[in-house]
């Protein structure tokens, strides 16, 4: 079975990063020299998903600046004769079709976004990720997610081992089963649980491979304890109607969502890089040496 479709909740206002954010989404902070938004979609790409429908607010606007075509600029490298980095950035622009719908309704909440772009996903399977986090590793987390979709034909929710101080801050996944492999069967989601009654130390971490059965749960539209509709009581629902899976997803787990998670996963990726690694970890050993 081919997963075509993704949809990627981008709305956020990023408040923690103001004043940066007032003007450019938090989904464009960089990572060396890609958007943490682009490596989501990259890993989408990875996974044969061929439209990709990114929901976002006010203020998003560079987001689809950058997905799309720039003939100037273009024009403008290639005349420098930087035709690999003009080619660079069509292939940006071709890697997906994209779509753009502005995010909007009440209650809000992490499972609007697929309301609003439930008439362009229709009755197939997609993916729903989020914009300010991803793994990287040898397979993206999409196409280990499809790997097994493949064979089971059921939602697929991303997992995480974290950290028992950390379990509070996630969405931790209940475990029905254990079948080996890193997959699991799951009865629910539990948001931000205690430390000493979570049903587990797995978080979801970066999405959902979802059925379009899904779409029947949330057009109730009920509302969680905190007002809004939330994709894990979604997953509760629909588990007790047919299996739902979580996935352990092989690779490292990088977080933007706040300052400091951010400037971690930039070092993270840094130091990984080929070209740039060796030169940071050569600047960070000396500034530490120099400063002690």
């Amino acid at each position: 079975m081919k997963v075509r479709k993704a949809v990627i909740a981008a709305a956020g206002m990023g408040t923690r990063f103001l004043p940066q954010t007032k003007a450019m989404p938090k989904e464009m902070l960089p990572i060396i020299d890609k958007p943490v938004i682009q490596l989501v979609v990259e890993g989408l790409v990875e996974a044969g998903v061929e439209d990709i429908i990114i929901v976002t607010g006010p203020t998003k606007r560079a987001i689809e600046d950058h997905f799309d075509r720039s003939l100037e600029l273009e024009g403008e490298l290639r005349r420098k004769g930087k035709n690999k980095i003009a080619d660079g950035l069509i292939k940006i622009a071709e890697m997906a079709n994209f779509t753009y719908i502005r995010q909007k309704g009440l209650p809000r909440g992490n499972a609007r976004p697929i309301l609003n772009a439930s008439h362009i996903v229709g009755k197939e399977p997609f993916f729903f990720f989020f914009a300010d986090d991803f793994f990287s590793g040898r397979h993206s987390a999409a196409s280990q997610m499809l790997s097994v979709f493949q064979k089971t034909g059921k939602t697929i929710v991303a997992l995480r081992k974290v950290p028992k101080p950390e379990i509070s801050n996630y969405g931790i996944a209940e475990i029905d089963q254990n079948l080996k492999n890193g997959l699991f069967k799951i009865t629910r989601i539990v948001e931000k649980p205690n430390i000493d009654t979570a049903p587990s130390d797995l978080a979801v971490g970066s999405g959902y491979l979802l059925t379009p059965e899904v779409l029947q749960i949330l057009r109730k539209e009920k509302v969680g304890p905190d007002g809004e509709i939330r994709i894990s009581d979604a997953m509760q629902e629909l588990a007790q109607k047919e299996d739902v899976y979580g996935l352990e997803i092989k690779g490292e787990y990088h977080d933007t969502g706040n300052p400091e998670s951010y400037l971690k996963t930039l070092i993270d990726v840094t130091l990984k890089n080929p070209h740039h690694g060796p030169i940071l970890k050569s600047y960070i050993r000396d500034k530490l040496s120099n400063d002690n």
